[in-house]
């Protein structure tokens, strides 16, 4: 047990170091610019906001179902069966999932993500568009914590959806669609986080599907100031729309493949027609490898071989080659289509170790984070999961998330290796006799005294001890042979300075270490 004691005496130490630092979520300083200037394009994740699970939504989202497949059931791996024909390599997650926001937005930090694009299917209580609208802003506060940015494409077939089940008129859909604009102005478009190009936010729109004459868009945009950057799907919407955006032309397959040559002809053709635009919005497509005619959904879009990440690398170069403003990586976790870059059981990190490399060669020479970087989210993630109720270690684990924001990585890696270290020692520590016991002390915090419990199976030799966070003996307060049975003993902190302290139990067969805090 003497090496968990120096794990905790080493975690104490960093923590104080910490608190002298300047880390802090809410620090003034890291807000971004309003208006976001790059002599680069700006790499952007299409991000799907529209996962739940049972742990924290109460039911299993319709994405993960597709009202076929059960997420309850497991197959020999501890697999669940989801609708994708990939897995996250965190299992199935909640888009609402505080611990999960964190893993994800960390991970676009380190391989070099400047943020997302996300699918929004507006704010009304209708389906599931207010848990997704949940879910988006739950994602734009971790957005903000990271310094990262974020851009909205808005799904107007909603407007159509809830026009045919009746729940708004026909009549209604522009003053409907106006309002949702307003709503994306007083909320977000003011933001320092939302996306702006020549001072206008820069918002795309997945199609149009109802809208799509360009003087309903001009109507929706006409109380807001300024108006929007707007960007349509594979043409360009004339003349409200300042360009368009590519996207995997899945239509182009030939007995459900998509080749690479009709890929490529696809890109050509779409860049060529954007030569004319003054801004650009690029695309690369890791894969297309869709789950909906095994959830009997009735079709099937096709395939494109990732070809080992090659197609993701000749996409992501091509659309470099545009010298767009901005790069869309399509995308960041559609597991229907699969069209993943997050890290899965099958990928794992690959697509963003892809990013990252071209980040340092094609984008900034200077960018501090390496492949081994990727690695620290999953593992900040499973200590939030161990230690979801220990205060001190979740106060820790939120400084690191600040320290590889600003680059800190040596001094978070130290911390989350100690912790992992803290980790490994505990579940040694639970394959120890079970009728030995050492409570936690109680009051704690405390001032002056407190009492310590502990049970003992036989009668023994036993060594109860205090030390500082530094390692050095405070107290000895047993050293005797004891009987078995529960034991109380009070310790008096009279003329100790506040602080942390750790007590530990010995005896011949039991050692057990807790910490308490003396108040001042």
């Amino acid at each position: 047990m003497f090496k968990r004691l120096f794990c905790l005496i080493c975690i104490f130490n960093l923590a104080f170091l910490i608190s002298v630092l300047p880390y802090h979520k809410l620090h003034a300083e890291s807000v971004l610019d309003q208006n976001i200037q790059t002599d680069h394009p700006l790499l952007l994740a299409h991000y799907m906001p529209w996962y739940q699970t049972p742990a924290v939504s109460g039911y299993w989202g319709w994405h993960w179902t597709m009202n076929h497949f059960n997420p309850d059931e497991r197959n020999e791996n501890g697999r669940r069966e989801i609708a994708s024909h990939y897995y996250p390599v965190t299992g199935p997650y909640d888009s609402s999932d505080e611990k999960i926001l964190e893993y994800q937005v960390l991970l676009m930090k380190i391989c070099g993500v400047d943020g997302v694009i996300v699918d929004w299917y507006g704010n009304e209580d209708f389906w599931d568009y207010a848990a997704l609208h949940d879910a988006t802003r739950e994602l734009v506060s971790y957005i903000d914590l990271a310094e990262l940015h974020f851009s909205i494409c808005y799904e107007d077939q909603t407007i159509g959806h809830m026009v045919d089940e009746s729940y708004i008129e026909e009549s209604e859909a522009i003053e409907h669609g106006k309002s949702v604009m307003q709503y994306l102005e007083d909320n977000w478009f003011h933001s320092s986080s939302y996306i702006k190009i020549d001072d206008r936010p820069v918002l795309l729109t997945f199609g149009p599907q109802y809208f799509r004459a360009s003087s309903d868009w001009a109507t929706l945009f006409t109380d807001l100031d300024p108006q929007p950057l707007f960007f349509t799907l594979d043409n360009r919407l004339y003349p409200v729309a300042a360009g368009a955006f590519p996207w995997p032309p899945m239509w182009a397959s030939v007995n459900d493949i998509l080749t690479q040559d009709a890929l490529n002809n696809y890109l050509s053709n779409f860049y060529q027609k954007a030569s004319s635009w003054d801004y650009l919005v690029a695309g690369a497509f890791p894969a297309f490898n869709d789950i909906y005619a095994e959830a009997e959904l009735g079709y099937n879009y096709g395939y494109l071989d990732p070809q080992d990440g090659a197609t993701f690398e000749s996409t992501m170069q091509t659309a470099l080659d545009q010298n767009p403003d901005i790069v869309q990586i399509i995308t960041w976790n559609d597991y229907g289509e699969g069209t993943i870059v997050e890290p899965t059981r099958e990928f794992e990190l690959q697509y963003l170790e892809i990013i990252q490399e071209i980040k340092k060669t094609s984008i900034d020479p200077e960018w501090i984070y390496t492949a081994e970087d990727l690695n620290l989210p999953i593992l900040i993630l499973n200590l939030r999961k161990q230690y979801e109720s220990d205060g001190m270690i979740n106060g820790l684990l939120d400084d690191v998330f600040d320290m590889i924001v600003f680059g800190e990585i040596e001094s978070a890696r130290a911390i989350i290796d100690s912790l992992t270290s803290l980790t490994q020692i505990d579940a040694e520590n639970k394959t120890q006799p079970a009728n030995y016991t050492l409570s936690q002390n109680y009051p704690n915090p405390f001032n002056p005294t407190t009492e310590i419990a502990y049970r003992i199976p036989k009668s023994g030799e036993v060594r109860l001890t205090v030390y500082n966070i530094s390692g050095q003996e405070i107290a000895i307060l047993v050293d005797d042979v004891l009987p078995a049975g529960l034991h109380y003993t009070r310790f008096s902190a009279h003329d100790l300075p506040a602080s942390i302290y750790l007590y530990k139990l010995e005896t011949a067969d039991f050692t057990n270490t807790r910490k308490m805090i003396l108040l001042p």
